[in-house]
């Protein structure tokens, strides 16, 4: 098909299919694995940042359904579900448990195939330590009462209201010393989101590593992992070989999972990652090449969706939510790429474009004529007829 360039030309281009049956398969066993789902919006309400608009449910839990028929677990209600971007708390609490539900209702059990973001997002107004806490306990106690597992998200709360390292060890010793089950901590950086520059008060990336580590040292038993989403392959290698025995690092660095999922002769990233939200297909059928040896088999696999990756996450990254829900629209999961709070519009038609295509070079399109037709269909709404 052909695609528009910046010179207001069209070129032509190829969309290329996601490899034979890897929608469906067995979870890998040689890596931990999460897809941070998005949420799809009910395209008929109003969507703007004053009013996001309303979650269409059948329409998100059969994104979810799709990503465990992979073989990938899904980490859900995370920032990629637009945690402070558009999903309300109340909305959450709806979206969790039904994705608990549903998952169990089809497994068995949640655990391994759902993790929960735990954040302190009902929070309205400025709040100190105390109501941080509190905020972290409450969202705690409701996703580990109905059987999930929490991933303790970072808090623009408590990015506020902390003052130094102390603050940040009090806050989470308290919830740690309250979970029921190992938690996996979450440490975002500040290209996804700003307001947690200087998350764990520690000044510097350096601190803030020591300021994690003895989080996790103090509270043995209650963290089983955490991940890491700064954009930094060699911080994330450094934490993972100096973490205690038990503890994991699942990757967030949505840049070079590559590399760090295949890991080295020291040892391996798991991955909690939004890019497997694009090509959750691909990347399991990847990680089961991992599982019987075949690194170049999995880089064969994998390898092409980081330029996709790369290009969905950048700069600004916190828009790469965009990117996520649009895929869907384009794998037909979704008859329309709106999102809560018109977050749509924070992508160019360039830049999406320029996503279809390196989209057919991942091979990550399960049907790559549906693809095509999806996106003709959308490039003359826009005015632009050709493709």
């Amino acid at each position: 098909m052909a695609l528009p360039r910046p010179d207001g030309t069209l070129a032509e281009v190829e969309l290329l299919p996601a490899p034979e049956g890897a929608e469906r398969g067995a979870p890998p066993r040689s890596r931990v694995a999460y897809a941070a789902a998005h949420v799809v919006a009910d395209p008929l309400t109003s969507a703007t940042p004053a009013a996001p608009g309303q979650v269409d449910w059948p329409a998100t839990l059969a994104v979810r359904e799709r990503v465990w028929a992979t073989g990938l677990g899904v980490a859900e209600a995370m920032d990629t579900a637009q945690r402070g971007m558009g999903i309300t708390w109340p909305d959450v609490q709806t979206l969790v448990e039904a994705s608990l539900a549903r998952c169990t209702e089809l497994y068995g059990s949640p655990d391994g195939r759902v993790v929960v973001g735990v954040a302190t997002d009902q929070l309205t107004g400025p709040a100190d330590l105390a109501a941080v806490t509190d905020a972290y306990l409450e969202q705690l106690d409701f996703v580990e009462s109905r059987g999930g597992t929490a991933v303790l998200m970072c808090s623009r709360e408590l990015a506020r209201a902390a003052r130094g390292p102390e603050d940040y060890a009090a806050v989470y010793g308290t919830v740690l010393a309250s979970a029921r089950r190992p938690v996996v901590l979450h440490w975002l950086g500040a290209a996804f989101d700003a307001q947690l520059r200087g998350y764990w008060g520690g000044g510097s990336l350096d601190a803030a590593t020591e300021v994690v580590r003895a989080v996790i040292a103090d509270s043995a038993g209650k963290v089983a992992g955490i991940k890491m989403s700064l954009l930094d392959a060699d911080r994330e290698i450094a934490m993972r070989r100096a973490l205690p025995d038990g503890v994991r690092v699942l990757t967030g660095d949505d840049y070079n999972y590559l590399d760090l999922i295949a890991g080295d002769e020291q040892g391996h990233s798991d991955a909690l990652l939004g890019a497997f939200a694009l090509c959750a297909p691909t990347a399991a059928a990847a990680l089961r090449r991992l599982d019987v040896g075949d690194e170049a088999g999995y880089r064969e696999l994998l390898g092409p969706t980081v330029e996709l990756s790369r290009h969905v996450f950048a700069a600004p990254t916190s828009y790469y939510k965009t990117g996520v829900a649009f895929v869907s629209y384009l794998q037909g999961y979704q008859g329309h790429p709106r999102m809560l709070g018109g977050l749509e519009a924070g992508r160019s038609v360039l830049h999406l474009a320029r996503l279809v295509e390196l989209a057919g070079q991942a091979r990550i399109l399960v049907d790559p004529e549906r693809t095509a037709h999806v996106v003709r269909r959308w490039l003359a709404a826009l005015g632009i007829e050709g493709a």
